[in-house]
């Protein structure tokens, strides 16, 4: 743009000056026409030739009335070739005037493109943001959530645990009292024979057991990971989180009993079955259609999965205890 600038002015001055000099050629040939018209009443051309005092004169005059002629010729010429040397030049700046008020328009285009743009950017920019604000506040609600459903789902197995050691020393005493031998009494769940042996079935179905839903895809798995959308951002998982249909039911992975059903606010609801010493859990759940101690066989329903209506998710937390401690539910069901 400068450069077109520069060579406008420069083109200016050109033609100014050229305007400058085709005025007084102008000036000069009307003068010398005014002078040649004024004079040829009082002499013509032969009365100044022979009126010479010699031929050299004579000779002189007639050469200065040629050189003058040519003069004349050559002024006109001069006036021609100016005036067309005056049109180019108007012609060539007209065009870097059109060329650059073309790159002008161009620029403007390309300023509201790029300012187009840069909005565009600044507003994707702040909706990330704000997603992201969103995504970190879901996400501290979602552990809050977890970390309660864990202590509850902790407290119940404690509970079971020390109910089933009373029971157990209950025994031990009357065994005493009776004279019978009495045995140690076991660390962690205390098992009647039948318990035991659901417990044995269990664990020998490890990776043979159905989905804890009908249809699915595992969505969240088990332990520390990325979280999906937060960059640098951790999430611990207790279980596997499995994505399904909207209205998919919950469904027992084993013949079990019913020893949890847990309402935490926001959390939804969840229900813990027990298989021996193993503990299915099935939780994010708006109904459970089922009731403490129920004895329950595998497959059948236990509650309707929540769907999640601002995101369209329908996604079903399920874990695996063994005792007090957590397991990978990817190793015990059946992979798909």
């Amino acid at each position: 743009m400068k450069l077109i600038d520069k060579q406008i002015n420069q083109t200016s001055s050109v033609v100014g000056s050229l305007e400058n000099d085709l005025k007084k050629l102008k000036a000069e040939y009307a003068q010398m026409i005014y002078f040649a018209w004024k004079n040829q009443g009082a002499y013509n051309r032969l009365m100044f030739i022979f009126s010479s005092e010699d031929f050299n004169q004579a000779y002189l005059r007639l050469k200065y009335f040629q050189q003058y002629a040519d003069y004349r010729k050559k002024q006109a010429k001069i006036i021609r070739e100016t005036q067309a040397a005056l049109s180019e030049k108007i012609d060539v700046l007209k065009k870097s005037r059109n060329e650059k008020a073309a790159l002008l328009t161009n620029e403007e285009q390309e300023k509201l493109k790029l300012t187009t743009e840069k909005k565009d950017k600044d507003d994707l920019l702040k909706n990330l943001q704000d997603r992201e604000a969103q995504l970190k506040k879901e996400l501290k609600q979602k552990q809050n959530e977890a970390q309660k459903l864990q202590k509850e789902i902790e407290r119940i197995i404690a509970e079971e645990i020390k109910k089933r050691e009373e029971e157990m020393r209950k025994k031990a005493a009357a065994d005493k009292a009776a004279g019978k031998e009495v045995k140690e009494t076991p660390k962690g769940f205390s098992l009647t024979p039948e318990e035991a042996l659901l417990s044995d079935n269990f664990e020998l179905n490890k990776g043979k057991l159905p989905w804890p839903s009908e249809k699915g895809i595992i969505t969240g798995h088990f332990g520390e990971q990325p979280h999906p959308d937060l960059p640098n951002v951790k999430i611990n998982n207790n279980g596997i989180d499995i994505g399904t249909d909207k209205g998919a039911k919950a469904r027992a992975v084993f013949d079990g009993t019913v020893t949890g059903i847990i309402s935490i606010p926001g959390a939804y609801k969840a229900v813990m079955v027990r298989h021996g010493e193993f503990i299915s859990v099935y939780a994010n759940l708006d109904e459970v259609y089922v009731k403490m101690n129920e004895p329950i066989k595998v497959k059948d329903e236990i509650g309707k999965v929540h769907t999640d209506q601002s995101e369209g998710k329908t996604e079903l937390h399920f874990e695996i205890w063994q005792g007090s401690s957590k397991t990978n539910p990817e190793e015990w069901i059946l992979m798909r």
